[in-house]
């Protein structure tokens, strides 16, 4: 088997070349070829046909969005699991505290560096998951992302 690329912070972010690349374009030039037929030589076959784009439009954002949002609760029981054998004892009740964007971000911090970035995301309220990830020193890589 290929070994990967080693993932860090710059490089993390998962890009499915079939769903971004060809999908998408494919599902966009049809909505404007569609809209651009329906408004230069109006029929109602026209129409409907501009109506099934948009409807392919929303079904490419939905089924994303749906798919990330599964993997955001996998990743919330995953991590809240992790602390629960990972994080000290004055941090254990706090463990309900994060929000998800918050623990999709820890995912990403080794084992012997979490409860320190825990306990500072918690002490210092740090909400955004860019300034989280930039945190991380010792990168624990995800390969098996939605």
């Amino acid at each position: 088997m290929a070994q990967k690329t080693p993932q860090t912070f710059e490089n993390h972010a998962r890009v499915l070349p079939a769903f971004h690349y060809v999908a998408f374009p494919l599902f966009a030039i049809n909505f404007f070829f569609t809209l651009y037929q329906a408004v230069t030589d109006f029929s109602w076959a026209k129409l409907v046909a501009f109506g099934l784009a948009v409807a392919l439009i929303l079904l490419f954002f939905v089924a994303r969005v749906m798919a990330l949002t599964v993997q955001d609760r996998v990743i919330r029981i995953e991590e809240q699991l992790r602390m629960r054998a990972l994080l000290p004892a004055d941090l254990q009740p706090r463990i309900g505290e994060f929000t998800v964007k918050q623990l999709v971000a820890l995912r990403f911090a080794g084992d012997e560096e979490l409860p320190g970035l825990a306990r500072k995301v918690l002490d210092e309220k740090i909400q955004d998951q860019k300034t989280i990830k930039k945190l991380v020193q010792h990168w624990r890589a995800d390969y098996q992302r939605a």
